[in-house]
């Protein structure tokens, strides 16, 4: 899909990054101002990790019923839905189903209805990210962009595979699977060929391996886009004026400090290939992001929320959705105005 700026055909993609349902709310404040704007229906391309994938797949599935619809669908299910809880007690407690079907079984449950990725042709091309574990690349499932469009999923070192019966639940279980809550989703030969190269695969979090999902809207020779815009509602590293000296939590606090790093360097990679003439023009805009914000304290807020898998409060609702809106539409205004423009 495409919009016109100057008579010319523009496409635009979507990253939405991890940052459990407190990013799912973020984008859907994003999401909400783009409809608004008149942008949203002419998106070419989804690419999420984790949280933002319970937010794209949730929009994708429900693109023929209508964007107002879908929106509203996914907002109810951030404010009345907890799952974490749930499923890693229950993975514990039934001998016969790990903590990570639990997940899936709740998105079935209360998202998608057990459909398959072939479901997803309506709405624009998504891609869904993992990581996979035995080989430490990006693992794909990507789905829609109209009916000559196929479901597929892989990774450019063992191969891609048709995907049209594989679960939407399952993809976004693997990009969500947030280590160590829930383990890894196993891929056997059977379901994905190409895992004999390496016994099988395993996959977690697409977080670990890139928690933007900007990967997929770089790759100009599959999806050559002209605008990026990229929504970080992941957990931005802060301060502390009493830093630990507990083992356990150095080693979480040395975590953060490289995927602040990887963070830094992913918004300076689009750029620099923008600049290049390599890749589209990037829109990223983050949580703690200031600049832009509607109300003094948003970002403050809206940072200050856990990255669980835990429904959202009113208060945490509206100044996420908020937020997120404004952020975007502050970007927009800035950086691109041709956008507003578009039909």
């Amino acid at each position: 899909m495409t919009v016109k700026i100057g008579g010319k055909d523009c496409r635009i993609g979507i990253a939405l990054s991890g940052g459990g349902f407190r990013a799912a709310a973020f984008h859907l404040g994003m999401l909400r101002k783009l409809h608004a704007l008149q942008l949203l229906q002419g998106i070419d391309l989804l690419t999420c990790v984790s949280g933002g994938s319970i937010a794209g797949a949730a929009l994708a599935a429900n693109w023929s019923s209508g964007i107002d619809t879908a929106l509203d669908k996914l907002d109810e299910y951030l404010r009345t839905k907890s799952i974490a809880v749930g499923s890693v007690i229950g993975g514990f407690l039934d001998p016969f189903e790990s903590r990570l079907d639990k997940l899936a079984e709740s998105y079935d449950r209360d998202l998608f209805g057990e459909e398959l990725l072939s479901t997803l042709q309506h709405g624009p091309r998504i891609y869904l990210n993992a990581t996979n574990i035995a080989t430490g690349n990006m693992f794909f499932f990507v789905a829609g962009g109209g009916s000559a469009s196929k479901a597929e999923m892989g990774e450019h070192e063992l191969g891609v595979v048709d995907a049209g019966t594989f679960k939407i639940s399952n993809a976004v279980a693997a990009s969500s699977a947030f280590p160590p809550v829930f383990g890894p989703l196993r891929l056997d030969p059977d379901v994905y060929p190409p895992a004999e190269q390496v016994g099988y695969v395993t996959l977690t979090d697409g977080g670990v391996y890139d928690n933007l999902g900007i990967n997929p809207g770089l790759r100009v020779e599959r999806n050559k886009l002209d605008y990026l815009i990229t929504s970080d509602g992941g957990k931005p590293f802060t301060n502390t004026s009493a830093p630990t000296e507990a083992g356990s939590m150095v080693l979480k606090a040395a975590l953060d400090i490289l995927m602040e790093q990887v963070r830094g360097l992913q918004f300076d990679r689009m750029q620099h290939r923008h600049l290049a003439g390599k890749g589209p023009k990037p829109l990223w805009f983050s949580i703690d992001s200031v600049e832009g914000q509607a109300k003094p304290g948003d970002a403050t807020f809206a940072s200050s929320i856990s990255t669980n898998l835990k429904r959202l409060n009113k208060d945490e609702m509206i100044v996420l959705q908020r937020h997120g809106g404004a952020l975007v539409e502050a970007r927009l205004r800035s950086y691109a105005p041709e956008l507003l423009e578009a039909v």
